[in-house]
């Protein structure tokens, strides 16, 4: 059983959309298959990254174009990452001296003769940006030899609407930039990245937050997730590995619908969708995906899967009759009984 799990960035979603809050349905929902495939939103939390053993780390590009069959992913034991910086200093020298002690992480820290700049802001409710200066980042570092790139630079944001955000919640202001740069230069290098910011926090901030947001204020350096989740990142391949026919469905957060419901839709791929985990936009509910109000019930749906048991037969039925009627089940209720499918004696 291989399952997707993506929480999509910038887009508010109440589970996920914030620090590392998608790290504990992620473990959830890894202890139900054998494999499950994620991207860097989902898990990353500063210093605290909890994805389970048998998580993939894919770049949302990336796991766009698995899921759409132009990717393939091939596990492996550990990678080489090359972590790029704007500026050497002591920060990011002990992240990455950090993660080397903890992880058994071989990287190297390499300074960007062109300072990669992130500009975050919001449009519309949605968290986005400007990238400057990617392409020359892509130049510099495309003929060295590396598995992984880590990227750990500064990202260009008001105090004011990043302490409004930590004070108020609502959605994250810088996730949009950071996503967007990684879709740019992950696609460039078609190898696993990730980034995470430095130079973030408020000086002087000391207030209790949200629960989802606190491991942003108790954190200096926000690079050991990724350098965690590159660690064990999937190569990218064209020529044989896991692909999305080894998929068995994908979860999703309500509202939103994109590349990944798309590519799953065109390959068959069942999607289960979460009405608990609301994201800010408005996306009409789609006849073709699996409806369910949690994790846990998006839990017991893949274990229905795993199975091969379908809901209906573990749910009270609401109806029985052995005669054929013309009525449809209602399909966005995977658990509703479809009298019509019952023959007449």
């Amino acid at each position: 059983m291989n399952v997707v799990m993506i929480v999509p960035t910038g887009i508010g979603c109440e589970i996920g959309g914030h620090c590392g809050d998608g790290n504990a349905p992620a473990r959830l929902l890894g202890a139900c298959c054998e494999t499950l495939v994620l991207h860097p939103n989902v898990v990353n939390a500063s210093d605290i990254n909890e994805m389970p053993p048998n998580a993939l780390y894919v770049e949302g590009n990336h796991l766009d174009r698995f899921l759409q069959g132009k990717l393939f992913l091939q596990k492996v034991k550990s990678n080489k990452v090359l972590v790029v910086v704007n500026k050497a200093d002591y920060q990011s020298i002990n992240a990455v001296s950090a993660a080397r002690t903890t992880l058994g992480l071989e990287a190297e820290i390499l300074e960007l003769k062109v300072p990669l700049q992130l500009i975050a802001r919001m449009e519309n409710g949605i968290a986005t940006g400007d990238v400057l200066h990617w392409k020359e980042l892509v130049a510099q570092v495309k003929e060295l030899e590396y598995d992984a790139l880590g990227i750990a630079t500064p990202i260009t944001i008001d105090s004011e609407t990043l302490a409004t955000y930590w004070r108020c919640g609502g959605v994250n202001p810088v996730g949009g930039v950071e996503a967007l740069a990684t879709r740019l230069i992950g696609e460039a290098l078609d190898k696993p990245c990730a980034h995470g910011p430095v130079d973030y926090a408020l000086t002087g901030f000391k207030e209790v937050v949200d629960p989802r947001i606190a491991v942003e204020i108790i954190t200096e350096n926000f690079i050991h997730c990724l350098l965690k989740g590159l660690h064990k990142a999937p190569r990218l391949s064209r020529e044989g590995g896991m692909s999305c026919r080894d998929i068995d469905c994908m979860v999703s957060p309500y509202g939103c619908f994109g590349a990944p419901h798309q590519a799953c839709l065109d390959a068959n791929i069942p999607v289960i969708v979460v009405r608990e985990n609301k994201s800010c936009l408005n996306h009409p509910e789609h006849l073709k995906f699996i409806y369910v109000e949690n994790y846990i019930e998006a839990a017991g749906m893949i274990m229905a899967m795993k199975a091969g048991v379908h809901p209906s037969s573990v749910r009270r039925p609401l109806a029985y009759t052995a005669v054929r009627r013309t009525v449809p089940c209602d399909r966005t209720n995977p658990t509703s009984f479809d009298n019509s499918r019952i023959a007449t004696p």
